[in-house]
């Protein structure tokens, strides 16, 4: 198969691309180029290959047992006490989690609206939760797979072309690929293996290559798909950082992304301005439909409950979490609170679901000769080993916004 069938060929994996390339990992990539340069693109990188390792772990769980995460986490404890913890954790972090943060996804890509209309983004938001409400409410994973495609590849040439606009010095960017870490960048760091290793995206993607194909024979298309998918979302992630590390002196501080369209406009011209809007818009809109999306899928796995993307059950967790988003990007308010106890929430989630992973890769009942190889639970473990470490630091920064430390 060539590049060109492998690019038609994109799906699930392009939907967990949708989801970790949102206004957060926008913000993220940005404020660390204009502050750092190249010097953490390193991170980006490490975050790529950490995102293929467990997603094509969770891919394969999928096809191979015909269950999700979720309904794999929930059926591995005859304790009832375990089963419930399990159960209320998925929930919290998951559910409440997605729900906590898709204002800022709405709230993300109505700035990049805002920047192109004019038009506030308190009014662009509920109209663009309202958009992602359709999609999903038509219950045809063909066309919200395409609709999510169609917006990542926006996404990829608007970033692209930026970055190609603003014209890198190509010597400093290869060198962004050495490890380094420079003064005070500890929490960019963090934050950019954060906004790549996503736990949700695990469950979406063990649910979505169901809906997508029909068992482990189509496993090599799977991890395609993941590989390929995955590297154009971290190429993207990587441009973003790119266009502000060219444009601005290294030490800038952005305060606020959505107005980085104006700031980088008298460099390099209305277009980039224009470009860079658009991006924004398709990072925010494809957040605001797959976080739902994947909260659906992992409540309703734990929850033992349906995961058809046309029943009551599942449309309802979806709408929920939507709602929640729809609400707030209206009012323009961030509900604080509700991010850090989904920071909280995702900091022990993350890593019990990596380990979690691992576990049940090994175990032959359920995948039978699909379990990981040595060579997996090598790579797999370091992986986990680098978010058990991400979750401490997630824990330990909220806990200081709290005062506790």
């Amino acid at each position: 198969m060539n590049i060109v069938d492998r690019l038609k060929s994109i799906g699930p994996g392009a939907m967990v691309a949708a989801a970790f390339i949102g206004p957060g990992t926008v913000t993220t990539a940005s404020v660390t180029g204009a502050r750092f340069g190249y010097a953490l693109i390193w991170t980006i990188a490490f975050s790529i290959i950490a995102t293929i390792v467990l997603q094509e772990m969770s891919a394969r769980l999928g096809l191979v047992s015909g269950d999700g995460l979720g309904e794999a986490l929930r059926g591995q404890f005859d304790n009832p006490t375990m089963s419930m913890l399990s159960i209320v954790l998925v929930v919290s972090a998951i559910g409440i989690g997605t729900a906590a943060y898709e204002t800022g996804n709405i709230l993300g890509g109505a700035a990049g609206l805002e920047g192109l209309t004019g038009v506030s983004a308190n009014i662009w938001g509920p109209v663009m939760g309202l958009f992602a409400g359709s999609l999903l409410w038509t219950g045809k994973y063909k066309l919200i797979e395409k609709a999510l495609v169609g917006l990542v590849s926006i996404m990829a040439v608007s970033f692209f072309i930026d970055a190609i606009i603003i014209g890198p010095d190509l010597g400093a960017l290869a060198g962004g690929f050495v490890p380094s870490v420079p003064n005070g960048s500890e929490f960019l760091i963090t934050g950019l293996i954060g906004t790549t290793v996503v736990g949700y995206n695990l469950f979406l993607h063990a649910g979505s290559v169901q809906e997508r194909w029909s068992g482990p024979s189509e496993l090599n298309e799977s991890r395609a798909d993941t590989i390929l998918s995955i590297v154009i979302g971290g190429l993207i992630t990587i441009a973003i950082l790119v266009t502000a590390a060219a444009a601005f002196p290294v030490g800038t501080n952005i305060e606020n992304v959505s107005t980085m369209a104006e700031q980088i406009e008298p460099l390099v011209g209305t277009h980039a301005k224009v470009l860079f809007g658009i991006g924004l818009f398709a990072a925010g809109f494809t957040s605001a439909t797959t976080a739902p999306l994947a909260g659906a899928y992992a409540t309703a796995g734990a929850l033992g409950w349906e995961t058809d993307l046309s029943s009551t059950k599942f449309r309802a967790v979806w709408g929920s979490i939507l709602l929640v988003g729809i609400v707030f990007s209206g009012l323009g308010y961030s509900p604080v609170e509700a991010i850090l106890f989904a920071q909280v929430a995702n900091g022990v989630l993350l890593p019990i679901v990596a380990i979690f992973l691992i576990y049940i890769m090994n175990d032959r009942d359920i995948l039978g000769n699909y379990v990981n190889s040595t060579t997996q639970n090598i790579v797999g473990g370091i992986v986990t080993i680098i978010v058990v470490w991400l979750g401490l630091r997630t824990l330990y920064t909220v806990a200081g916004s709290l005062g506790v430390l």
